[in-house]
């Protein structure tokens, strides 16, 4: 029946019907396309809610669990409302937002105030047990166990795993929180009483078990009750009894063999003892500003860092110079009327934006070799580009800008092409030259487009990973410094905080990951504010 109130929609002499809102087919009514996709929609969040929840609660993380039952329930509620059809859009982007931009900026801040890193990686019970069965020694009642070493994951870099068989013929998987028994299914014996494979274990090769010797021999699996497993060759542990146990009434570490004694310190989440010698076996704690203030204050930190810091902004200042210039200049060129072939040069001007920039990293980087480089060969030079500090910024600023001035051509070009070649024809009809004709305007009106381009180009070669680890790898390094070299960004600097050969330091390099965000965010912020202003020459 139609409605017959004046002023109602769709009445006689009251307003039109509205259009129907947007997603209307997602609600209650919808058409059954519209249902089929709702209901998958909800069961996928079901599933992946389900997929979560199981490992959540084996760690025994409640907050978890109630963080994605919270998720859940809100998607449910929304999706089965036949209102609230904004927050259907809403609703995705910002549960993406929240997963993949908040919560790792929390992460990294919140990592930042923490020792975490290599001997630091668990709780305190964590370390005590590391420490004990890592000081297991052989006895006469010792058991002995089949060997096959396996990792998680990467077999070079995975967490190691003993997979043992006890002379009963049971299986176990041993790692650094200690030993579980693994079901018949779920391993492969072999008739020599060695696991061969082992669900969710990668067994480790001869060689790979050879190219981590010295992790595994300093590797033990705690047992409880101050014993361990520990490995005695490639392919047989045995368990025996730890030389040092803890007491917890001192909340120390005694050494049976040496007699010392290795007190709780709480603040550095490590044992020492009266020599202020420390066990390398420590445990997480929360170390407040201390990583922030070791950046500004640690003489041997803080010269790397501003060093690196100072090079960081001018290659990135400089890349941005580079490619402004050379990419307006081409533009400029291809836009002068009457140019024959202009298509093909526009083609060949693009091309290294085409190619594979980390192939081509590579390439120069053979290019630039200063024994059989084609750069030295070609201008018959003997320069080691890559061996010299300045000779290698100088390279890698030059390969950067091969690789970024494609872009800022295609920019100006489409940028030159939206001004009226009437205001340049009446400055030059006024009796302005060509340069001042450019200067005063084509140039700022130019700049209105191109800024935030710029902007975002310094940011982006701010942290420009690629390039200087693929060229240069941060060097050439000084003498005793192996951590900064002279080509390093903040974020190659950093990378090799947290995965370098020397041990990882995630906190530290968690606080210099937050050094890397305010700067970019401070000087995107000023270069932001500064552009406004050529807004006013429209």
């Amino acid at each position: 029946m139609a409605p017959n109130r004046r002023g109602t929609a769709g009445a006689p002499g009251g307003a039109p019907a509205p259009p129907p809102l947007p997603g209307g087919s997602l609600v209650r009514n919808g058409s059954p396309a519209g249902q089929l996709v709702k209901i998958a929609v909800l069961g996928l969040a079901a599933a992946l809610a389900l997929w979560a929840a199981f490992p959540l609660y084996a760690a025994g993380n409640w907050i978890g669990i109630s963080v994605v039952a919270g998720v859940t329930a809100l998607i449910f509620y929304v999706y089965l409302s036949p209102r609230r059809v904004p927050v259907k859009y809403l609703l995705p982007g910002t549960l993406l937002l929240i997963a993949f931009q908040i919560l790792p900026v929390l992460f990294t801040v919140s990592t930042s105030v923490t020792n975490f890193g290599d001997g630091h990686r668990g709780s305190k019970e964590e370390a005590i047990a590391s420490i004990e069965a890592a000081s297991v020694e052989r006895s006469a009642d010792s058991v002995d166990y089949a060997l096959s070493v396996a990792a998680v994951g990467d077999p070079a870099g995975g967490e190691l795993v003993f997979l043992l068989t006890a002379p009963d013929g049971t299986s176990y998987a041993g790692d650094a929180e200690g030993l579980t028994e693994l079901a018949p299914g779920d391993a492969t014996v072999s008739t020599a009483g060695r696991i061969t494979e082992a669900e969710g274990y990668v067994v480790l090769t001869a060689a790979e078990v050879s190219a981590r010797g010295e992790e595994i021999a300093a590797f033990a699996v705690p047992t409880g009750g101050g014993s361990g497993i520990r490995s005695s060759g490639l392919s047989a542990a045995y368990e025996g009894s730890a030389t040092r146990a803890y007491d917890e009434e001192c909340d120390c570490i005694t050494d049976s063999a040496s007699g010392a004694v290795f007190t709780a310190d709480d603040e550095r989440g490590v044992f020492v003892d009266e020599a202020g010698q420390r066990l390398p076996q420590g445990w997480q704690v929360d170390v407040g500003w201390s990583n922030f203030t070791k950046v500004l204050t640690d003489p041997s930190v803080n010269a790397s860092f501003f060093g690196i810091l100072a090079w960081n902004i001018a290659f990135a200042a400089g890349t941005v110079l580079l490619v402004f210039v050379v990419g307006l200049a081409l533009a400029l060129v291809m836009h002068v009327q009457g140019l024959r072939g202009r298509t093909a040069y526009r083609i060949l001007l693009v091309l290294p934006y085409a190619m594979p920039s980390f192939a081509m990293f590579l390439l120069w980087r053979d290019m630039f070799n200063a024994d059989f480089g084609l750069v030295n060969r070609m201008f018959g030079l003997d320069v080691d580009w890559l061996g010299d500090p300045w000779t290698a910024r100088a390279a890698l600023l030059l390969v950067n800008m091969w690789l970024g001035y494609p872009y800022l051509f295609l920019v100006a070009t489409g940028a030159l092409q939206s001004i009226p070649r009437e205001l340049v024809q009446a400055a030059r009809i006024d009796g302005a030259g060509a340069w001042q004709a450019f200067r005063h305007v084509t140039l700022p009106l130019l700049m209105v487009a191109m800024t935030p381009i710029l902007v975002s180009t310094f940011a982006f070669n701010f942290n420009n990973f690629n390039a200087v680890y693929l060229m240069t790898e941060g060097g050439p390094f000084p003498p005793g410094n192996p951590m900064a070299g002279a080509t390093d960004l903040l974020i190659t600097y950093t990378y090799r905080l947290a995965f370098g050969g020397q041990g990882a330091q995630y906190g530290y390099a968690a606080a210099v990951s937050v050094f890397i965000f305010l700067i970019v965010a401070l000087i995107s912020l000023v270069s932001l504010r500064q552009s406004r202003s050529l807004e006013e020459v429209h």
